[in-house]
């Protein structure tokens, strides 16, 4: 037997793998041919812009600049200052001179009785104290109470709470005998309501020298201020005593200064604000004081704008008002006044000017020319100013030819918004070093008064000085 002849090895391809093993190997090569092929299709694509930072409009700009001004400082402290002094020094005037006539002009032995004032209240929606009783006690209470906020707000003496006081005596004066009085009464009456929202004291006044000499002596953190509280107490009981005992016109959300509020919220309102502002600065004197602050800030401001409108609003319709009139028109209407007895205080003088027809011309259009024209003038600083002094030399001369005193007052102090902060902080500058050469025996710290910590001349008004109130 032969052996079998031996196969030869040849070479053969292997033999192929399981299906499981042929896929594992697979997946790392197609996952980076994937990874290649997303690599080159974002290669391919065109770059994608980043998206460029939102840019404010010049509108919003000027938006938040106006809004920021507005809730970071209370504006015009020196104007505010003049019109807290020029009201009050003006009613507080009227009041004492016609001390004798009170009774008659406001109190029981008027010609307008309790009754008639109370039906014409009812009607009005106005406000008065002396209607809650018709007692002579009660009358000269309220008198003598007008008398003395209107002088501790002329000082400076608790300012917010004197503010509040002093408006309470003049709606309660006015609104008895709502037929006496003139145009400068109006005037009182309206600013009387407006300086309750103001910060009015910030400057020459006794709360600005108590700040800074508690601001010195302690810190940011302010004194207990026993005094106040004791006030604030006894004016809520005193407000409670007559909520209860049902006082006239104190409704809650009926016949009141605006629709659904009430004389009793509003006083109530602001007697429970004025608390909360004192427990706040001395108890919480992080960001709850910051918020108050900045709503305080922000209603000063805003009444502060009323009153500047008011002002222009009292001009411009007086003027539009007097080029209607044939005697205004004709150049004639100043005559007539002067030639009036009870307008005459000197009638010397009266019937010099009033034979002089060039000059009784020239007032008369110059009346006219002048209050017509002021609206207008408010954005240009030197013709404002200009026009400033010829209107203040136009109510000196009411007062001393026409004898209208008081309503001279009132509209002065009025004007007093417009006037320069540069003028008014050199003429606290000029009174500052004369008061030091009068007390100067007291030592280096005598001459520190009511203006101590007052701001700067120019208070942020942008350098420039072509503002409504500077």
């Amino acid at each position: 037997m032969t052996s079998p002849t031996p196969q030869q090895p040849h070479s053969a391809s292997p033999a192929p793998l399981p299906p499981h093993l042929t896929e594992s190997t697979d997946v790392p090569q197609q996952a980076q041919q994937a990874q290649h092929e997303q690599q080159a299709s974002r290669e391919s694509q065109p770059p994608q812009e980043t998206p460029a930072p939102y840019q404010e409009t010049r509108i919003e700009r000027v938006i938040g600049r106006a809004f920021g001004r507005v809730t970071s400082r209370a504006m015009a402290p020196y104007q505010t200052a003049v019109i807290r002094i020029g009201f009050s020094a003006a009613w507080l005037l009227f009041l004492l001179r016609e001390w004798p006539h009170r009774q008659t002009l406001y109190g029981p032995d008027g010609p307008w009785s309790l009754d008639m004032a109370r039906r014409l209240l009812d009607a009005n929606h106005a406000f008065s104290a002396l209607l809650w009783s018709d007692g002579r006690g009660w009358f000269e209470i309220v008198y003598l109470l007008a008398i003395a906020a209107s002088a501790a707000l002329m000082l400076g003496w608790r300012t917010r709470t004197m503010s509040v006081l002093f408006m309470v005596g003049v709606l309660s004066l006015q609104n008895r005998s709502v037929f006496i009085g003139d145009g400068g009464d109006n005037v009182i009456h309206l600013m009387s309501m407006y300086l309750v929202l103001t910060r009015c004291g910030q400057v020459w006044s006794l709360d600005a020298r108590r700040a800074k000499r508690a601001e010195s002596a302690e810190g940011e953190r302010p004194a207990r201020d026993l005094p106040g509280v004791v006030l604030w107490a006894v004016l809520g009981l005193g407000l409670a005593v007559a909520q209860l005992s049902g006082g006239h016109g104190l409704n809650w959300f009926d016949n009141g200064p605006f629709p659904h509020i009430g004389w009793s919220l509003v006083l109530w309102g602001l007697w429970a604000t004025h608390g909360l502002w004192w427990a706040v600065r001395r108890y919480a004197p992080g960001e709850p004081r910051i918020v108050l602050d900045t709503l305080a800030k922000l209603a000063h401001n805003g009444a502060l704008l009323v009153i500047m409108v008011e002002v222009c609003l009292i001009y411009a319709t007086a003027g539009w008002y007097k080029i209607q009139g044939t005697r205004w028109q004709d150049g004639t209407a100043v005559f007539y006044p002067m030639h009036l007895d009870y307008f005459s205080p000197w009638p010397g003088l009266s019937d010099l000017l009033g034979s002089n027809g060039l000059m009784v011309m020239l007032l008369t259009y110059g009346t006219v020319i002048v209050q017509v024209a002021f609206p207008f003038t408010l954005f240009n600083r030197r013709l404002k100013n200009v026009l400033l002094v010829v209107m203040i030399c136009e109510h000196l001369s009411i007062a001393f030819l026409l004898g209208l005193p008081f309503f001279s007052l009132a509209m002065i102090a009025a004007d007093a918004v417009f006037l320069p902060t540069n003028f008014l902080t050199w003429l606290s500058a000029r009174i500052g070093g004369l008061r030091k050469r009068l007390f100067s025996r007291g030592g280096p710290g005598a001459g520190a008064g009511s203006g101590a910590g007052v701001p700067p001349a120019r208070t942020e008004h942008g350098g420039d000085g072509h503002t409504l109130v500077g």
